[in-house]
């Protein structure tokens, strides 16, 4: 081969590479460009908890075309059919004009007001990185950090409160019982204000809040408050199966940490934390 023509060939062949694997992941958070409507899926016990459960791993080599092994273990499973496979799809998807965007037609306070900041970010903040001390045999007692879907309440009704829907099939959620305590950390990276100014998620001006407290389950007389928050924000998690337990938790906040400026951070008493406001 001559040398010019090897980088077309190694594209090539990386090309064919990409082709011959499938992303399989059982719990699919895609958001459909079709118009579904979660009222019409069927997410029945019968139905959904199997697609709930992932297998063997999340990328399969797709070797013998109408089957699929694993690299490396030599494990062979049956594809999906089409109807399981567009059923995972939508099972954690909604159409998107049926969720008011967060943030929408609000901007970011000035960075001097640091309370204002920090919960204008907790509020319009859809999702967070939470952090806790794992129990995993191979990390055991090492850092964890898992994606969360959040909400402090409806868009209209900011509490600084952070709430959470969980299962306690989740790593993270055996973490909390061993350790209750974690961090959740946002980045303004998340909504649109950092790519309008051209920031850097880390540059100091694309603020990131980090709150640090104690993960609790939520007392029965707030739970009403709790499902409201949640799911006004993320609606598909109502139909969600029951069979994974899902429950509600919050975070008893214990120190609110902010870099929202160049020059340094400021951490916020939580008295002005929960008396400013986002709007």
């Amino acid at each position: 081969m001559r040398p010019r023509y090897f980088p077309l060939a190694l594209c090539a062949s990386l090309l064919c590479l990409c082709q011959s694997y499938t992303l399989r992941s059982s719990v699919s958070w895609v958001v459909s460009s079709n118009d579904v409507d979660v009222e019409d899926v069927d997410l029945s016990e019968e139905v959904a908890p199997a697609l709930l459960v992932d297998g063997a791993g999340l990328w399969k080599a797709n070797v013998f075309g109408d089957r699929l092994e694993t690299p490396g273990l030599g494990e062979q499973v049956e594809p999906e059919s089409e109807e399981t496979a567009q059923l995972s799809s939508r099972l954690f998807s909604y159409p998107v004009e049926k969720v008011k965007k967060s943030g929408s037609g609000s901007s970011p306070p000035p960075h001097q007001e640091t309370a204002r900041t920090a919960r204008y970010i907790a509020h319009y903040s859809d999702w967070g990185h939470l952090a806790t001390i794992s129990t995993q045999d191979k990390i055991r007692g090492l850092p964890f950090g898992n994606i969360f879907s959040v909400s402090d309440g409806p868009l209209d009704n900011s509490t600084g409160v952070i709430y959470f829907y969980v299962t306690p099939m989740d790593n993270t959620v055996t973490d909390l019982k061993n350790n209750p305590h974690a961090s959740l950390t946002f980045s303004e990276a998340e909504g649109d204000f950092c790519r309008q100014m051209v920031y850097d998620p880390e540059d100091p001006r694309c603020a990131r809040l980090t709150l640090t407290g104690k993960m609790v389950e939520v007392a029965p007389e707030e739970l009403a408050f709790a499902k409201e928050a949640m799911f006004s924000r993320h609606p598909v998690m109502a139909k969600w199966p029951v069979g994974h337990k899902w429950f509600f938790m919050k975070m008893d906040l214990i120190q609110v940490w902010l870099q929202d400026w160049i020059g340094g951070v400021s951490v916020i008493p939580l008295e002005d934390y929960f008396k400013a406001t986002p709007f």
